[in-house]
């Protein structure tokens, strides 16, 4: 379980693809801290540590991963938003991030405003909603939304943020991952199934 707040950045160092899946190596400062096993989010994305060599560390995406979420579109020298697992007997700053992306959205608009930057994504429309000043995890992080659409919705960022995650790349035309507020899903499943 994660709460949305990065921790840092990390470089993609090697892409290997093998079969389905993709072999992630990336460089970060805090790869002397992690261990094999260990869970970690990339832009969202929960995934497990099969090696360490020096400061670098590999991860694996399979096929699921790959389709659902950006990680497929990595490239050498991408920034990756991370972020360690809740420990427990922390303050829990963002809100419940599972680690499992939704779907994928693409950016159609990002405005300066007055310091800080606004947004907006499109998604495809499904039973998975937004609320006006409701969670959205964005390529994993916490985040309140405004302007919520069916299928579209914007963020604000604040400078920290945008200095301190790969908010600062994105541009229009991208893809982010995508993971809708836990609670907001149950709720729609349990709607819709009454209908």
């Amino acid at each position: 379980m994660f709460t949305g707040i990065i921790e840092q950045l990390a470089e993609v160092v090697v892409l290997k693809k093998e079969g389905g899946n993709l072999h992630i190596s990336l460089k970060s400062t805090i790869t002397s801290e992690l261990k094999i096993d260990q869970s970690m989010a990339h832009n969202g994305v929960c995934l497990t540590i099969v090696g360490i060599d020096g400061d670098n560390y590999t991860v694996t995406a399979i096929k699921e991963t790959l389709e659902r979420s950006n990680l497929g579109l990595l490239q050498v020298g991408s920034k990756v938003n991370l972020e360690r697992c809740l420990q427990i007997g922390g303050r829990f700053d963002g809100h419940i991030v599972q680690g499992h992306v939704d779907q994928i959205a693409i950016c159609t608009e990002i405005k300066e405003e007055n310091g800080s930057h606004l947004f907006t994504f499109e998604h495809k429309q499904s039973d998975n909603i937004t609320v006006e000043k409701g969670s959205v995890c964005v390529n994993g992080v916490s985040l309140t939304v405004v302007n919520s659409k069916d299928a579209s919705f914007s963020v604000a960022i604040i400078p920290y943020t945008f200095e301190h995650t790969n908010f600062q790349n994105i541009a229009i035309g991208d893809a982010v991952n995508i993971e809708f507020d836990t609670l907001g899903k149950y709720i729609a499943k349990m709607f819709m199934k009454d209908l």
